[in-house]
């Protein structure tokens, strides 16, 4: 989160011979006149600079979160049983970025009625609608039969990479139509519920070239609402 009004300048730990850190504070603030690694004293070095965040899409202004018709698929994500408040808070940041329009908290997943999850929300959780559904299934049913096209973020023998072809088609045709793609995460280590990845049309993941078989589950839907949103189709 920037603060277009606020700059900032950078500190330097004078014992160089055995430190040098080198961090950012408030431009003016008495923070940091010791270093927070080795204590010795430090010294302003270089000019002040601002922070530049992006600004809003013109859209935003005019039209509801989401709705942006014959332009970009509308996005909502279903989080079943996400167990990690920092994970959840994440998501909320990224679904306000991406412009999601709702978010499903399914099972345990804490919600903004949690006072931790702010920390990294960032605020993020007063914009983006939400709502808590004891049973993901339930919920999951509700929005295939409500006309909602559930793709479900998991591996396993039916899932195949987001960047496919056939990822990006469909994609298209969520555009053409205006129909809405729920994206569906589950927990961190046993994934999605299988009884909803029975209900998921498409079952995509995000191709790993190193060892681990998988991402950080809010990374995951970071990757994934954006490239949708911004994209692919």
């Amino acid at each position: 989160m920037h603060d277009a009004s606020a700059r900032f300048r950078s500190r330097r730990c004078t014992a160089a011979d055995r430190c040098g850190l080198r961090f950012p504070v408030t431009d003016d603030s008495p923070l940091g006149a010791r270093c927070p690694l080795c204590g010795a004293p430090t010294e302003w070095v270089d000019a002040p600079y601002p922070t530049h965040g992006v600004p809003p899409e013109g859209e935003r202004a005019t039209l509801e979160r989401g709705a942006l018709p014959g332009t970009r698929p509308r996005v909502e994500a279903l989080l079943d049983n996400i167990r990690s408040l920092s994970n959840v808070g994440s998501m909320f940041r990224t679904a306000d970025g991406a412009g999601l329009s709702h978010l499903y908290l399914g099972g345990f997943t804490p919600s903004p009625e949690h006072p931790k999850l702010a920390k990294t929300a960032l605020g993020a959780e007063r914009w983006v609608p939400w709502s808590r559904h004891l049973d993901a299934t339930t919920i999951a049913a509700e929005l295939r039969a409500g006309g909602r096209r559930l793709w479900a973020l998991e591996g396993g023998p039916r899932s195949i990479s987001l960047f496919e072809p056939a990822v990006a088609a469909a994609a298209a045709e969520l555009r053409a139509s205006g129909e809405t793609v729920v994206l569906v995460l589950g927990h961190e280590v046993s994934g999605v519920d299988p009884r909803i990845l029975e209900q998921c049309e498409r079952v995509i993941h995000l191709p790993m070239m190193g060892s681990k078989d998988s991402l950080n589950v809010s990374v995951v839907l970071g990757v994934a609402a954006y490239l949708l949103r911004f994209g692919l189709g």
